[in-house]
C-alpha cells in the first residue's frame, strides 16, 4: 500500500511540475490571506526557536520558564517565558527575549521581580490551554508545537502542529487551527487542516541520482491550500515548492516564498 501511495505521489508531482513548466502565463497569486497566515506562523516558529536557543545559552532558572508565547511588536518579535498564576488571572514571566538586529539575533532579559501580564500573554496562555485540552483526544505520541496569532475582530488563532523531531525530516499534517475569543476563554471554531501526519524525508524520498523538483500531497478535508501548507514550504530545507491536489481535482502550487497559484490541467479529448 505504501509503495502504491509513493508511486501515485510521484506521478502527481511529475504531472504538476510538467504543467507548471509549460504554463507560460504564470497565473496570478491567489489566497493572499492564507499566504499571510502561513508566513506569520513561520515567523512565530522562527522567533520561538531562536529565542529558546538564546535563553538556554544564558543558563536560566528552569523553575521560572514555563511555556513560551511570542508576540510581534513594531520593533520585532518578543518572546515571553512564563506561566499562569495559581489564581489563573495573570500570566507571570521572568524572562523576556527580544529580537535584535537580525531575525536570528535575540537578547535575553531576566525580569526581577517577574512581570505580571493581564493582556495579550494572559489571553494567549488561556487560549493555548483550552486548545490543547480539546486537541488531546486526537494527539499522537509525539511532540507538538503551539503558536498564537492575532485573528480578525480582536480574536486569536491557536495552531497545534507536529514538531520536527529529526533533522531533515519535516512533518506535514495532523494539525488544527482554533479560532478563540480575544479573552482566550471560548473556542469559536475548530478547523482540522490535515488529518494524517506525513514525515517527509526529502533526501531519501526520490530515486538515487534524481533531483527533487518539489513536494506533493493531496488534500482530503478541503479543496484549498491551508496555512500550514505555506508554513511547511517556508520551513523545509533546501527550499522546494509544494504541489497540492484536492478532491475536486483542483491543483495548486505553493512557491518557496509562500505565494499560492492555481494550476490549470489541460486534458486532451479522445480522438
Amino acid at each position: 500500500m505504501l509503495k502504491r501511495i509513493v508511486r501515485v505521489g510521484i506521478l502527481l508531482l511529475l504531472t504538476l511540475v510538467s504543467v507548471a513548466q509549460k504554463d507560460k502565463s504564470c497565473p496570478d497569486p491567489i489566497m493572499p490571506e492564507v499566504t499571510a497566515r502561513g508566513r506569520a506562523l513561520f515567523e512565530y516558529d522562527e522567533a520561538a526557536w531562536h529565542a529558546s536557543d538564546a535563553l538556554q545559552a544564558s543558563h536560566p532558572a528552569t523553575n521560572l520558564l514555563g511555556r513560551y508565547i511570542a508576540h510581534k511588536s513594531d520593533s520585532g518579535w518578543v518572546v515571553a517565558f512564563g506561566h499562569l498564576n495559581e489564581q489563573r488571572d495573570k500570566f507571570i514571566f521572568a524572562y523576556e527575549v527580544t529580537q535584535g538586529g537580525t531575525p536570528k539575533d535575540f537578547i535575553v532579559r531576566k525580569l526581577d521581580p517577574p512581570r505580571e501580564d493581564t493582556s495579550f500573554y494572559f489571553a494567549a496562555a488561556k487560549a493555548i490551554e483550552i486548545a490543547l485540552h480539546d486537541f488531546q483526544s486526537q494527539a499522537q505520541q509525539r511532540p507538538y508545537n503551539v503558536a498564537v496569532l492575532p485573528a480578525p475582530s480582536d480574536q486569536l488563532y491557536v495552531y497545534v502542529l507536529p514538531a520536527l523531531t529529526k533533522p531533515g525530516i519535516y512533518p506535514l499534517g495532523g494539525d488544527v487551527r482554533y479560532l478563540i475569543t480575544g479573552d482566550g476563554g471560548i473556542i469559536v471554531e475548530k478547523r482540522q487542516l490535515h488529518r494524517s501526519i506525513l514525515d517527509i524525508d526529502q533526501k531519501n524520498s526520490i530515486p538515487k541520482g534524481a533531483t527533487l523538483a518539489g513536494g506533493t500531497h493531496t488534500h482530503v478535508l478541503s479543496d484549498v491550500p491551508e496555512d500550514t501548507d505555506v508554513f511547511h514550504v517556508l520551513t523545509r530545507q533546501p527550499p522546494q515548492p509544494e504541489f497540492i491536489g484536492t478532491p475536486s481535482r483542483r491543483f495548486y502550487e505553493i512557491n518557496t516564498d509562500g505565494i499560492i497559484r492555481e494550476l490549470t490541467i489541460q486534458t486532451q479529448s479522445p480522438r
